[in-house]
């Protein structure tokens, strides 16, 4: 298949399926701020340190090694402009699970999770931006599109910003709703997240299924050096063996749902780019559960060891 093909797909969405979409996105920006405390910022004090070389390389780091590997690869400029939207969105919280599971530091990923979930409001949009300006294909992606800059960042900020606030809120003044109601409204969101760009791409899928080995490799790759540079963070940091596993697993797991949702709605539906969001969101899932295990058999070789 020919890589231009994927830069000419778009998701088209309907007024009905775009509200469903800002309203998925809501409701899991919202459900993340629910679950965040004041004590989810304890490392600003405790070690601070640690705290900013985290988000350095998860927001600042990932982006600039995702610039250098498209410029290797040089895929179709949707396919990279997925990269970059993927690497300029926040954690995703299911890394805080899975840091729990490989016996990392539990606490130092929920508050590097937390930390760039509140900064996505502001850094996201003007990050995405950035980047793609700084890659020659995707800014004239960009500009084939008669992408409107302002309109973008003005709408991206409101998406995340109204719902972060209002859950931060909601979690300040009754937490005993916000306990409740935080695990159902992310499930809730994420399933008509699932569902509707489900029902968006059915019709493009002989293309997509086609060209699945343009879409793979630079997912499997990218994502490959991102668990890489969590990790190298974390020696160069010269942080503790259960936060560096923490490092690790917080910037090789993305947020990809938001990164989704902002390929198909405001980045006007880009088929390569979107399809690069979805199967990261996807992937992702199984290479950390790899980096798991794999954490869980050296710590078995270590106790059989003593």
């Amino acid at each position: 298949m020919d890589a231009s093909a994927l830069d000419q797909l778009v998701i088209a969405m309907d007024p009905r399926a775009q509200a469903a979409l800002a309203a998925a996105l809501f409701t899991m920006m919202y459900a993340i701020a629910l679950g965040l405390r004041v004590d989810h910022f304890s490392f600003l004090r405790s070690d601070p340190k640690h705290f900013y070389g985290g988000l350095a390389a998860q927001i600042l780091a990932l982006p600039a090694l995702t610039i250098a590997l498209a410029a290797l690869l040089r895929p179709a400029p949707s396919i990279a402009l997925g990269m970059i939207v993927v690497a300029a969105c926040p954690g995703g919280n299911v890394s805080n699970f899975m840091s729990y599971a490989a016996r990392g530091d539990a606490a130092f990923s929920v508050s590097l999770t937390a930390a760039s979930s509140v900064i996505a409001a502001l850094w996201t949009p003007a990050a995405i931006l950035l980047w793609s300006d700084l890659y020659p294909p995707t800014a004239d992606l960009l500009a084939e599109i008669d992408f409107d800059r302002a309109a973008f960042v003005l709408q991206t900020t409101l998406l995340l910003a109204a719902p972060l606030s209002l859950g931060m809120a909601t979690a300040y003044w009754r937490r005993d709703i916000a306990e409740r109601a935080r695990k159902p409204l992310a499930f809730a969101g994420a399933a008509v997240l699932a569902a509707v760009v489900i029902h968006g791409s059915i019709g493009f899928w002989p293309v997509l299924a086609e060209g699945w080995a343009l879409i793979m490799v630079p997912v499997v790759m990218h994502n490959a050096l991102a668990f890489v540079l969590g990790a190298g963070a974390g020696r160069l940091l010269r942080a503790p063996a259960a936060r560096r596993r923490s490092l690790a697993l917080e910037v090789g797991i993305q947020n990809a749902g938001l990164a989704i949702v902002l390929l198909v709605a405001p980045l006007q539906g880009l088929g390569g780019a979107a399809a690069i969001a979805a199967v990261w969101g996807v992937w992702h899932l199984f290479s950390g559960s790899a980096m798991v295990a794999l954490y869980r058999f050296i710590d078995r070789r270590k106790e059989r060891a003593l």
